[in-house]
């Protein structure tokens, strides 16, 4: 119940504060090579689109889960790094189709209804889980909860996760920006120096992306 009142309370806010970035947003296909790709409410991508260099996620605790060849480069790098500080992650969700984000909305419409699951969870073209950019990270410990930011793994990831190229995508109190509520282990990767530029300036992949242009 307490989910439901927090993300009810959001959704004024999330209505109020994504137009303000429907202007300048940058097309989809302008930054895919520097991997500035930009999906979300106001940019989305065709149901037909798919990206390139797929590849299967290795060490990741027997599940079959696809990223684009370079995210899964640096993620090696940060897993193996992490792993030798005691931190044990693994991607949850990385690429999905169009199809099958179409029926995680559509399950999450059913279960709570469209005005709130909108504030959670994309519509099918609204994903950058699309783009193979974005990983869903946990430790079997509050996964795919706000309660993971309190754990080790979580505290790491937001401490680190840029120097390995990855942003914290919806961070907390930016919920008017992105529009979506806050997601603590939703990670995207946009390379080092973009990775780090936005986690010094402490701004959303949209904020970024609108100065820049």
């Amino acid at each position: 119940m307490k989910k439901i009142i927090l993300l009810v309370t959001l959704i004024g806010l999330i209505g109020m504060g994504v137009d303000k970035y429907k202007q300048n947003i940058v097309p989809v296909s302008d930054f895919e090579i520097q991997n500035l790709i930009l999906v979300n409410k106001n940019n989305e991508l065709d149901s037909k689109y798919e990206p390139e260099d797929l590849v299967l996620i290795k060490d990741n605790k027997g599940k079959d889960i696809l990223i684009k060849k370079q995210v899964e480069k640096s993620y090696q790098k940060l897993y193996k790094d992490a792993l030798k500080q005691g931190i044990n992650i693994s991607v949850i969700s990385g690429y999905r189709s169009y199809e099958y984000q179409k029926n995680i909305y559509e399950r999450n419409v059913k279960k709570d209804g469209e005005e709130i699951a909108n504030s959670y969870s994309a519509k099918p073209g609204e994903s950058e889980h699309q783009t193979g950019f974005a990983i869903d990270i946990g430790s079997g410990k509050c996964d795919l909860e706000q309660c993971f930011e309190d754990t080790k793994e979580g505290k790491w990831l937001f401490e680190n996760a840029h120097k390995y190229g990855f942003i914290l995508r919806y961070p907390e109190n930016k919920t008017e920006i992105t529009g979506y509520i806050y997601e603590p282990w939703h990670y995207r990767y946009v390379g080092i120096n973009n990775a780090k530029a936005i986690y010094d300036s402490e701004v959303t992949l949209e904020e970024y992306l609108k100065y820049e242009n």
